[in-house]
């Protein structure tokens, strides 16, 4: 059965966005629009758009009480004289989420499992821990409703769904004045039939609707519920915060479309977005995984590790030869199953703020300075950050901050970080100081890639670090010889990869549906082949029905586990299923049970529309400094050393440079220690040899 009874269904779990469409015309690909990405992060908002075949960036602080006011700013000052494409990364939803300032939910459920979200898997966080903070449901237990119903595992009814206890429950919720309403009944997505006709009744109170079988037709009732919830929090604040920002564009130019990124690493129609807010929480850093993959490949490497240092966190991910979206995930304790992309999050930036502990050791973040006050180096800031430590310890070099826009300064941060440390009772001095925040954060950094690497039974030693953010290149040379990585990749743009990657996005929608079929012979192909061309027609009407043309590749895969596992792996789907299982499950965890049974859990499919932007664009080159080459006294490995300070755009390709070095450029610094051999390719990325023979 599938999990939607019709098209028109479907169509209802889009009505949350209708909001916003009335600011947007309806979409119709058009060639003259000017596509333009936009990511916004803690201190910066970065864009990215072509310009008669070249790549463009523009980067302006953010705004973080109204992170539409910065990508207005930046509009304002790009300047255009046609409608636009506006392709969007965002934090919104994530930040919601870990700030606990989402919507007042109510959830709808099967009477008896009411409190599955507070229940949850009863797996301890901490296991010595005693006196840890336990997560707390999104929603109160006075908002929970259960009603009296029942679908078997079979997709048949067996309590049937009286009509009166549902006009009751549309009073009490009414009466509880929610903000959204989530639905979850048990084994909806075995048969929808009851969770259809809850919604049918609550739709006429005009609230944001969360119906299971349409996010999630997935069985376990604890992640389903979950994400149906974490969805209804978010759709009113993504809901404004979307419906504000489509304003403000429209003032600036009419007839131009918002397309958001999905954690997956693909965008979506506006609309899609607003429904299903929970396909966005990781809408920015899935952007630096794809352009990261991207610079990755236009150098020669496809088995790479994106390292995206920011201003308040770092983000690291694996890509081997492809990026892959793991089908679950926590984000801030919750569970959350739509597809994102595997991206491992600490909070170490350049604006992690630097403390002695109670016992006197030095501690960098998790806390952050953000864009405002920000560093003390630019100008607000009072408490020393990573920022202040680079600059202390010239690897960052005032006047050639952001292209020259932008001077630190150096005087005030001298002079701040010393009185701190006086107050702090600190013996120690401000350049040692500097060094041992750079250590602390870079050994955070290191556990992070760690995480995606070595924990996932992968050698970070066949791989190549590809370092981006505004930070990101003044710590990866140091990070890549700590784990033994062979090569960094600082890309073309760095300080803005993340929109570089929205703005090569392809067009994505994915598919899900749990079957349960035990396989004690053969894989039943002619089955599986009938349910993935029902799922690859929902996909085409969905895409046609948001106005995306073009040709359509469909990616089928299949979680398959053995008979008692209790959790999947999901493969490609092939004729070799079987064969493909076994040899990954012996990869992942180094034995496979041979003769056991199969079993197929979950059907999943991805639809996607490639990118027309050409992925071979290059970047116009920035603007140069007035001095192209001299040098500066620098801190590497415990010692301060003459070093060359250099402009990016001023290295001719191919020729081969040697460390010790910093090379500025508008969007980001490198820092490149000693003995160390770097050039820019015929890419335009900035190639650093780490493991050299001189080594």
């Amino acid at each position: 059965m599938t999990p939607y009874s019709s098209y028109s269904e479907r169509s209802e779990a889009l009505d949350s966005g209708t909001l916003i469409l009335r600011y947007m015309p309806a979409f119709k690909t058009q060639t003259k629009h000017l596509r333009i990405a936009i990511d916004t992060g803690g201190t910066f908002t970065d864009c990215v758009w072509l310009e008669r075949g070249r790549i463009r960036l523009l980067k302006v602080f953010s705004t973080p009480d109204d992170p539409s006011q910065a990508i207005a700013d930046a509009l304002e000052k790009i300047g255009f004289d046609r409608p636009i494409a506006l392709l969007h990364g965002t934090t919104v939803g994530t930040n919601t989420l870990l700030q606990r300032k989402g919507a007042r939910v109510a959830l709808v459920t099967t009477a008896g499992f009411e409190d599955v979200i507070d229940i949850g898997r009863q797996n301890r966080p901490k296991l010595y821990d005693f006196f840890f903070d336990r997560i707390e449901p999104l929603v109160p237990a006075e908002l929970r409703f259960g009603v009296n119903e029942r679908i078997a595992s079979d997709g048949t009814v067996v309590g049937p769904l009286a009509a009166d206890e549902v006009d009751a429950l549309a009073k009490t919720i009414r009466e509880a004045a929610p903000d959204a309403v989530a639905v979850s009944l048990l084994f909806s997505f075995a048969n929808p039939r009851h969770e259809a006709a809850i919604a049918a009744l609550l739709r006429p109170m005009e609230l944001p609707l969360s119906i299971s079988h349409k996010i999630l037709p997935e069985f376990r009732e604890y992640e389903r519920t979950s994400t149906v919830v974490v969805n209804a929090y978010l759709q009113p604040v993504m809901q404004k915060y979307l419906e504000n920002l489509a304003r403000r564009v429209e003032q600036r130019a009419s007839s131009s479309r918002i397309f958001v990124m999905q954690s997956s690493g693909g965008i979506t129609a506006l609309s899609s977005a607003a429904s299903e807010p929970v396909r966005t929480v990781l809408s920015g850093p899935a952007g630096g995984v794809v352009g990261a993959a991207e610079m990755g490949r236009r150098s020669g490497f496809d088995r790479i590790i994106s390292f995206d240092m920011g201003g308040t966190s770092t983000d690291v991910a694996l890509v081997d030869r492809e990026v892959h979206a793991a089908n679950q995930a926590e984000v801030s304790g919750l569970p959350i199953n739509v597809p994102l992309l595997d991206i491992h999050t600490v909070g170490a930036g350049g604006g992690s703020l630097a403390r002695f502990d109670q016992a006197g050791a030095l501690r960098v973040g998790p806390e952050s300075a953000g864009a405002d006050p920000g560093p003390i180096c630019y100008g607000r800031g009072t408490q020393p950050t990573v920022t202040d430590a680079n600059l202390l310890l010239g690897r960052l070099q005032p006047q050639f901050f952001l292209g020259g826009d932008f001077t630190l300064d150096l005087e005030r941060t001298q002079r701040i970080v010393s009185e701190w440390l006086r107050k702090q009772g600190s013996p120690l001095t401000v350049e040692r100081f500097a060094a041992g925040v750079v250590r602390v954060v870079n050994s955070t950094m290191e556990r992070a890639i760690r995480v995606v690497s070595v924990e996932r039974g992968y050698d970070p030693r066949e791989f190549t670090l590809v370092a981006f953010g505004g930070a990101g290149g003044l710590h990866a040379c140091e990070l890549a010889q700590a784990l033994a990585i062979p090569r960094v990749i600082i890309p073309a743009l760095p300080g803005a990869l993340s929109a570089f990657g929205i703005l090569v996005s392809d067009v994505v929608k994915d598919y899900s549906r749990t079957v349960l079929w035990k396989v004690e012979g053969q894989i039943p192909h002619r089955k599986l082949a009938d349910q993935f061309a029902e799922l690859r027609q929902l996909a085409l009407r969905d895409l046609r029905g948001e106005g995306w043309s073009g040709a359509v590749q469909y990616r089928s895969s299949v979680d398959v586990r053995y008979q008692g596992q209790g959790y999947e792996l999901n493969i490609p789907y092939s004729r070799e299923l079987a064969d493909a299982f076994r040899e990954e499950h012996c990869r992942s965890y180094g034995y496979d049970y041979t003769g056991r049974c199969l079993e197929l859990v979950t059907l999943r499919l991805r639809a996607l529309i490639k990118s027309k932007v050409s992925p071979e664009s290059k970047p116009i080159a920035e603007k140069r400094s007035s001095r192209v080459d001299e040098l500066a006294r620098v801190h590497f490995g415990g010692k301060t050393i003459p070093t060359h300070i250099r402009d990016r755009n001023a290295m001719r390709e191919g020729k081969k440079y040697d460390g010790p070095a910093v090379i500025t450029e508008y969007s980001a610094t490198t820092a490149v220690p000693p003995r160390k051999r770097f050039w820019i390719d015929s890419a335009g990325n900035l190639i650093i040899e780490v493991r050299t023979a001189r080594n």
